[in-house]
């Protein structure tokens, strides 16, 4: 039966099952999948490639005008096929091995691509160092460059593989052509492996392409923390008049010529940068680098600002020795023209510097508790870890002074400064976090006393005693985290340096109406995030025991650093489960941060499932959270809801998690909230439905989701499940409502909750 496809039209969809072999009898068809392309023409079959699977891979698109002669197929009928047309069988193998050799070709390209992309990555970075050191520029940092390594595959394809497809054509096709061999049996088989292999090698191809976009996000992306604004910052630092500003161009040239080519660069987002550029460009020809305009409020602030760190030392209460140390140390780094050097020299200092730093901000911090007027100086360094304003630059520095006073942190509404949050464990109303070995200060404490360190009394004194709860503190939590949240673990230096700088210093300030904004938007999509289940008995009103949700949202605290990275630390105080979660994020932070706490909430939903499950937490007998997804992931393989398409992804994306399934769900519940949620799906059926059961969206988004239909089904069975507790509520409020009762405010919350 004939068929015609205008130009543009999908003929075949990638993950359909395939009900027929088409072959082209006019025209041009594109195969397109996300690892590989390549064209088909008259007389090629399509639906070859999709034999084993029994689902197309790669999505069929006419070209010109089409015309197919369509061959009704069912899985294990190809034999039937060809005895009925034997005239088929030579096209058929042919059509087959041309496709292989296709996708072979693909897969060489693809690897080739990998490896000048990287090595592109790396000389391009070197050769902006080597600008920034030839003009005494300290280079800034590429966050996640030193987290790329060269491709390496787990599971390659053979090259023999590769040989095998290359020399069958002129062997074969003679010998079917002759009848030389047993005809359909043997092409059946053939065809069967050949698609086979087709799957494995597009799995390859995928992760490839994957690999691609990760290294693509070095050179451009949409936070602007990559190569490209690397370039231009330093293109500003040096003028349109150096010599080595035509260097620069042709380095941008370059790098255009790349980003062009990579198809995972958003095209609205290169275009614009580049317009960016192209303007820049032409007004520093035109106009030259124009000198920064005199803030007003520096003049007034420099008195203040100059001298910072003979301020902060002379604040400071520790030995003589430390203080020598520590100006000596901050003098050095400064003479550092490339602050992130990795050879044993720079490592050594930021090592020691960093030490030196935490003993030096202790002991202010001790000064200040008994000191009602702190200088604002002693106040950028216990927020920012500011510490010279020349390290710092003139202007960040001005900046920093002008919001030191009055910080737009609010305790009361689980934002904290780290000075804050040091404040108040010092003052009783906070206990110290958890240790590197998740053990909690009563937990530590009680272990010196078990290994005899201290005594049974002094157990008890240091119990109570908040000075050494601040200590703990001091010496586990903050230093630790405070290099996580700062996200370049190799070049890791606590002290406030411009370098460090990649973004506005106001548009990247994480302030409480910052993080609360996004927390809420997070809430307005997954509106159970931050609810915990417990148990609530009133037997005035009758209620002997009934299961409530309170929500308990997350202490933040704001750590002094300019970072990439946010931290959940803990998802409990202590035992009690309704004790708000800690969350960490660097104070200046360089990410998006809906997308940064959206990750911390996918984190805290994984560990409080964990917590409530205990020792069961995997256990498929008992449906949880957890149990679900850890089954998901590890029987991937075999799950026939899944198409081949989904289980490349799934597979790409377990080696990115490097086998970590919590890794693995956090990625996939920051899809949920970033995507799903806003109407875009992105995720596979098995793991939306998963998401969906135990974090679903609210009212208003899932109202929004009834049109579509991948959430019917889900959504019916959701609204089942609701209207049944629903009406166990109705039944409780009409029994509280007999007894003359007043509703108790738990009750109301829960049927809130139940009504969200």
């Amino acid at each position: 039966m004939a068929k015609e496809f205008k130009n543009g039209s999908v003929i075949c969809q990638g993950g359909q099952p395939i009900q027929s072999l088409n072959m082209i009898a006019k025209g041009t068809v594109r195969a397109v999948h996300p690892g590989a392309e390549f064209f088909l023409g008259k007389g090629d079959v399509i639906g070859l490639c999709a034999l084993h699977p029994g689902s197309y891979i790669f999505t069929y698109i006419a070209s010109d005008d089409v015309t197919i002669a369509s061959f009704p197929y069912k899985e294990g009928q190809l034999t039937t096929l060809l005895s009925q047309k034997p005239d088929f069988a030579q096209l058929i193998v042919k059509s087959g091995l041309k496709q292989m050799k296709h996708i072979v070709e693909a897969y060489e390209l693809s690897k080739y691509d990998c490896n000048s992309l990287y090595h592109y990555v790396i000389d391009s970075y070197k050769e902006y160092s080597t600008f920034c050191e030839r003009y005494s520029i300290s280079p800034r940092l590429l966050p996640d460059l030193e987290t790329i390594a060269p491709l390496s595959l787990e599971e390659d394809i053979p090259q023999w593989l590769v040989d095998f497809y290359e020399s069958m054509s002129p062997i074969l096709l003679p010998a079917i052509s002759n009848s030389k061999v047993p005809t359909q049996d043997f092409i059946n088989g053939l065809l069967m492996d050949t698609s086979q292999n087709v799957l494995n090698v597009m799995s390859v191809c995928r992760m490839m392409q994957d690999y691609k976009s990760d290294i693509s996000r070095l050179l451009m992306n949409e936070n602007r923390l990559d190569l490209f604004d690397l370039y231009i910052s330093l293109f500003l630092r040096i003028g349109h008049d150096k010599d080595d500003s035509t260097a620069i161009t042709g380095a941008f040239s370059r790098m255009m010529l790349h980003l062009e080519s990579i198809g995972s660069i958003d095209h609205d987002m290169y275009e614009s940068r580049v317009k960016e550029y192209r303007e820049l460009s032409a007004n520093l020809e035109a106009n030259g680098l124009e000198p920064p305009k005199e803030n007003p409020e520096f003049a007034r602030n420099a008195n203040a600002i100059v001298g910072s760190l003979n301020t902060i030392l002379e604040y400071a209460d520790c030995e003589a020795d430390i203080k020598t140390a520590f100006r000596s140390q901050v003098e050095e780094y400064k003479r550092q023209i490339d602050k992130n050097a990795t050879d044993d020299v720079n490592r050594k200092l930021r090592l020691n510097l960093t030490k030196t730093f935490y003993q030096v901000y202790n002991a202010a911090f001790h000064v200040s508790l008994k000191d009602p007027n702190i200088p604002t100086v002693l106040k950028m360094f216990f927020l920012f870890g500011y510490v010279d304003e020349e390290l710092a630059g003139k202007e960040n520095a001005d900046y920093l002074y002008s919001i030191a006073e009055k910080f737009p942190s609010s305790p009361e509404n689980h934002v904290y400064t780290i000075y804050e949050w040091l404040k108040a464990i010092y003052e009783g109303k906070k206990e110290p976090s958890r240790n590197e070995f998740d053990a909690d200060y009563t937990a530590y404490i009680h272990e010196l006393k078990t290994t005899g360190k201290i005594t049974a009394e002094k157990e008890k004194e240091m119990a109570s005693d908040c000075s050494e709860k601040v200590l703990f503190e001091l010496n586990n939590m903050f230093p630790l985290v405070n290099k996580i949240t700062f996200g370049r673990l190799t070049t890791f230096c606590p002290v406030f340096s411009e370098h460090n700088v990649l973004k506005d210093l106001e548009k990247s300030l994480v302030t409480a109406q910052k993080s609360n904004d996004a927390l809420k938007e997070i809430c307005a999509l997954d509106f159970g995030a931050y609810y915990r289940e417990t148990v609530y008995s009133n037997p005035e009103c009758g209620i002997p025991k009934e299961s409530v949700n309170v929500e308990i949202l997350p202490d933040i605290i704001l750590m002094p650093n300019i970072g990439i990275r946010g931290v959940m630390w803990q998802e409990i105080e202590g035992k009690r489960r309704t004790t708000p979660a800690r969350m960490m994020l660097s104070i200046f932070q360089m990410e998006d941060l809906m997308t940064i706490l959206a990750r911390l909430t996918g984190e805290f939903r994984w560990e409080m499932c964990k917590r409530v499950q205990g020792a069961r937490w995997n256990d498929l007998s008992e449906p949880s959270l957890t149990s679900e997804y850890f089954d998901y992931i590890q029987f991937y393989k075999k799950n026939n809801a899944l198409t081949p398409e989904a289980k490349d992804k799934i597979k790409a994306a377990m080696q990115k998690a490097k086998n970590n399934y919590k890794e693995m769900f956090v990625r996939d519940y920051v899809t949920w909230i970033m995507f799903e949620g806003t109407g875009s799906p992105r995720m596979n059926k098995v793991a939306r439905v998963i998401l969906f059961n135990y974090c679903p969206f609210s009212k208003a988004i899932r109202e929004k989701l009834k049109a579509n239909p991948l959430y019917k089904e889900i959504l019916e069975r959701y609204d089942v499940r609701n209207a049944q507790k629903l009406h166990h509520m109705d039944n409780l409020y009409q029994k509280i409502n007999k007894i003359g009762a007043q509703i108790p405010d738990e009750i109301a919350v829960q049927r809130h909750f139940l009504e969200s």
